[in-house]
Order: C-alpha cells, then structure tokens, then sequence
C-alpha cells in the first residue's frame, strides 16, 4: 500500500501491457457503441510497436504495472494530435487521466511547435467529454460515421512558450 503512480515515457517493453490495457478499457466504449471490430480492439501488437518508435507514449505506473497510457504527435502544421488516452477501470475517477492528458500536453508542447492540440472521441462517451472540456478543449468539429457513432472532435491552443520571442 501507498505506491504512488508515476508518469514516463513508454519503452518497447510496455508494448504488451499497454495492448492488453488497451483492450480492456475499450470494452466499454465498444458495448456503448455496439461494435466490437473498433480499431483499439484489433489492433495489433507490431502496430503499437511501431507507434513506441514513432510517436510519443506516456505511460502511468502503480508500481511494475502500467495503469494508463496516452499517445500523441506532431504533425508538419503544428496540430498536436493525441489518442488513446486510457485508464485502468479501477483507477478512473482519480485524476489520473487528467494527469496524463497534462503531461503528454507538456511533452508534445515543450519545443514550442505544437501551436494546438486536438483529440476526439464518441459522441456518446460523456465521461470523456468531461474530462476534455475540463482541460480546455472546445468542440470542433463532429463527423457521423455511421448510424451509431459521430465523432466529436476537440481542440485548443498551445499555450505560449515561457521562450516566446517579444514582438
């Protein structure tokens, strides 16, 4: 008792558990849907293997066991994209998914060319949609993708860096 869970980097050997983390916090956004083939379900492992080489992933540990996970990148127009910011069911309802969403923010925005970040998620998924608006995003942007699901794309502003050139 009293580990504290701490937040780093990802390495290529939180692959797995962050798949199975994966896949097991999706089931819930997969019943509310009512589709079971959605990518965070069938995705495979040489895929999030390459996303650790590619991108930035942040994981959020309780001890050995990775408790949470987040994603994200930088594109070439400066849109910090991120994704899959995920929480272990018992873990959720903590601020542990702020956290992570605060520190992949700081990590993606600390060279000073993310100008805005976006995510998105189902329409029907108010918990996160909570969480978002909490952090600062602001509705975008919605695309139907099919009768069951509209995503609902959120973003906001790069804070300015502590850098910034005076004008």
């Amino acid at each position: 008792m009293g580990m504290s869970v701490t937040i780093s980097a990802a390495t290529t050997q939180d692959a797995e558990q962050i798949l199975k983390l994966q896949y097991l916090c999706y089931q819930r956004e997969a019943e509310l849907y009512g589709d079971y083939g959605i990518e965070p379900l069938t995705q495979p492992l040489d895929s999030l293997r390459a996303e650790l080489a590619e991108g930035t992933v942040l994981v959020a540990r309780l001890g050995d066991e990775v408790v949470a996970s987040v994603r994200g990148a930088v594109d070439a127009e400066g849109i910090a994209r991120i994704n899959k910011l995920i929480v272990h069911p018992r873990m959720q309802r903590h601020g542990l998914g702020g956290r992570l969403l605060a520190a992949i923010e700081a990590r993606l925005g600390a060279d000073g060319v993310a100008k805005s970040f976006e995510l998105f998620t189902g329409h029907r998924s108010d918990h996160n949609l909570r969480l978002y608006r909490k952090h600062g995003y602001a509705q975008v942007s919605t695309e139907r993708v099919d009768e069951r699901l509209t995503l609902v794309t959120l973003a906001k502003g790069a804070r300015a860096g502590a850098f910034a050139a005076s004008a």
